[in-house]
Order: C-alpha cells, then structure tokens, then sequence
C-alpha cells in the first residue's frame, strides 16, 4: 500500500503528452455558455460538456491514457479495474480499442444502465464481475484478483497517469474559452479529475481557483481535508454512485488538500432538483454526479457573482428507472414532500372528511398505505401528501391536529421514513 504521502504532482509537460495520446478515442467536448444560469446567478456561466463523450463521462480520458502506457508484457497480461460505472466504460472502450483483456468489477446495485454500456464498450474483450454494495467492496475484489491473477490494476483515480489523462479537461478549457477563467467547479469522487485540473490550471492559469464538490452523503475528500490525513468513511449513501467513495486516493488527497481552493458539499435532494431543471428546461441528460457542479452553484452565489464560471458537467449514465427515485428526493428537499401516520377514525366517511377538510385546495395524496386494527379505536396510515409550497405545511399539520387525525410526521426521522416508506 502506498503512503498517504506523496510528493507526486502532475507535471504539464505529462499531461499535454496525455492528450496527444487520447486525441484517437476522446474528441473535445464543447464549452457552452447557459443563458439560464448566467441570468439566474449575474455571472458568466459555462458548462465544460464531458457527458458528450462516446462513453458519457470524463473517464475514458484517464482509463486509456492510463492503459496505453502499459508495456507490452503488461498489456499481454491483461488488465483489471473497479468502477460504479463511468470508469468501467472508459476501461471497456479501451481494451476493446485496443486489443486488451479486462476484468471490470462493479457494485452489485450498479445501475443496469451502466453494465449494459460497458458490456457493449467492452464486446469480447471485457469480463464483467458484479461485487459488493459500494465501490470500495469492488475495489478490495478488483485488487485481490490482480495479484492472484499478475494482473495490471487500472486506478479510476489514484494513479499518475489516470490523473495525467483526465487533466487534459483542463487544456481544452483554456483553449476554449476566450475569456480568464475565475473558478472551476469540478465534482470529487476519488478526486482524479481535481487532482488532474489542479495540475493543468497550476502550471497554465494559477490565478483561476479550482472548488471541488462532494455529495453530503460521501463527503470522503472534505473530512480528510479537514483532518489533515486520509481517512475512510464507515458508511456512505450510495444514491451518487459516481461520486460515492469511502476514500479518497493517496495522490489526490495530498494535492487537493494543497491545491483545491474549496471544497464544498452538496445535498442530494439538491442534486435531484438540478437534474429534472436541466431535463425540462434544458434538455440535457446527467446523472446524479454530472448535476453536482451545476447543484453547488447557489452556495456561492455572492462569490462568483460577475465572474466566469466554469461547471465541469462529468457524466450523462442516468438510468431512467431512477426518475422516480430522483423525484422524490428532489420533493422532500424543496419540503414539497410530507409523510405522516396519519390515524383515521373507524367510522364511515373519515378518509372522505380528511379529504374534503384536512387536506388544502392544493395538496395532493401521492402515497396511502392503510392498515385497519380491530383491536384500536383508530387505524393508522401511512400517507404521502405532496404541497404546492413549503408555507401549506403548518396549517395542514394543525388541521390534523385539531381534527383528531394527526398521529406522527415522518420525514424528521430517517430511521422510520425508510422503514416505512
């Protein structure tokens, strides 16, 4: 195992040789201002479009620069990686490019969306092993059966030239944009593509400050951030799969910790809101770790006001079998979303009063689990209501109150709300 201490910094001499390496498999992605955004928050929004790639993420940048460095014995030999996805793909699309075997160990609840894709990607030349609830548990698979095997591990993010590879974002961007960049927002997994724009902006353009961003619930590189070493969350929610570790890398930790200019976290009902306003509004596809840049944008509202404002949109690998799901967070985030025990009377006509009297003109029934006790004089429920505005809640729950009906509210304690709904 590595030390958590490195000296090792991505030189740019090294990463404008990565882009000369991927010109064959990765073309430019384009750099498009967002009226929306640059209206909504008085400064020069624009979106670095990575979710365009042939594989709909940043990863195959680093996957084939990584794979395309390897010696001849090592090539022959094979190689071996673990993904929640996005890397998977680039990994797929590289050994198929260029006559490599792969081994791609992936999370059990990978969405189907993704293994599909790298199947394809890859053809004959890739092996798909399902391991695990969580990156990390693919990655502990992925790094057993390298050395049992003499295999090449292919880091997703924790290796020079992965890191080299995804940095060349940070060249096209300057080559791009006609005017300085101010700040870059740029979503941290593992932290490759950080460490990697770190490197280029470093070297090319030192003034612009690089902020990374974290889901709330997988904050890996904030904590060891803020405690000044490497450390491995015991738990993580897993609904941001592409940006879900429980730890960071060796390398990205110690130069983003030097390197980034923020480091900010994002709630995930906040994430699901920015994606269903990118698809209706803007017809853009993402997935929940593509939508965090965009996402973290209102926590800096006042900093980045007038400046030029670059959002790094890092993958488009949504499952639509997640627009549900996706929904409902970004509805009990904007507090649209309400569950309650609710307990009706056993008399004729109660659900009917609760309806016609309780409920406001507005509110709407989404979710009714009903269970009659005979041995209670009330029968609960579990009822989702779904409000018009944030300010409709207080007087519902005294309604309820008032009229007997009002057993618990839900969503103040996570325990019970995923229990029961």
């Amino acid at each position: 195992m590595k030390d958590t201490v490195t000296t090792y910094f991505p030189k740019i001499a090294d990463i404008y040789e990565a882009a000369k390496t991927i010109r064959q498999v990765a073309n430019q992605t384009p750099l498009q201002q967002s009226i929306r955004y640059s209206k909504e928050f008085d400064a020069n929004i624009f979106l670095k479009r990575e979710d365009l790639h042939r594989v709909r993420s940043y990863k195959i940048r680093g996957a084939f620069n990584k794979i395309s460095s390897l010696s001849k014995e090592e090539l022959e030999n094979g190689v071996v990686c673990a993904s929640a996805g996005n890397h998977a793909q680039g990994v797929a699309f590289a050994c198929n490019h260029l006559g490599v075997k792969g081994t791609i160990y992936m999370p059990v609840v990978t969405p189907r969306q993704k293994v599909d894709q790298t199947e394809m990607f890859g053809g004959d030349w890739v092996t798909i092993v399902l391991e695990g609830d969580t990156f990390d548990d693919s990655y502990k698979a992925a790094i057993a059966a390298c050395k049992s095997e003499q295999k090449t591990f292919v880091h997703p993010f924790d290796d020079p030239k992965t890191i080299e590879g995804q940095a060349t974002v940070g060249l096209e961007l300057l080559e791009q944009s006609e005017v300085h960049i101010d700040y870059v927002f740029v979503a941290v997994g593992g932290g490759g593509l950080a460490s990697g724009l770190c490197g280029t902006f470093h070297a090319l353009s030192p003034k612009t400050k690089i902020i990374g961003i974290e889901p709330t619930g997988a904050p890996s590189m904030k904590t060891s951030i803020a405690k000044g070493e490497l450390i491995e969350l015991n738990e993580i929610d897993k609904f941001i799969d592409g940006a879900a570790v429980q730890k960071v890398g060796a390398y990205t930790f110690s130069i983003c910790k030097e390197h980034l200019y923020n480091m900010e976290t994002i709630d995930e009902g906040k994430v699901c809101q920015t994606i269903l306003e990118l698809y209706n509004r803007d017809a853009i596809v993402v997935e929940p770790a593509g939508a965090l840049t965009i996402a973290a944008l209102d926590s800096f509202k006042e900093e980045i006001r007038g400046k030029n404002v670059v959002c790094i949109v890092s993958g488009s690998n949504n499952d639509i079998t997640r627009t549900a799901e996706i929904k409902e967070r970004a509805l009990l985030y904007s507090k649209l979303k309400h569950y309650f025990i609710i307990r009706f009377p056993q008399r004729p006509g109660a659900l009917k009063e609760f309806v016609a009297d309780i409920l406001g003109p507005n509110d709407d029934i989404t979710h009714f689990e009903y269970s009659k006790k005979s041995s209670r004089e009330n029968a609960p429920a579990v009822v989702g209501i779904e409000l018009k505005s944030p300010e409709d809640l207080s007087p519902l729950i005294t309604r309820m109150k008032a009229n007997g009906f009002f057993g618990d509210y839900l969503n103040d304690k996570p325990d019970l709300f995923q229990y029961l709904i």
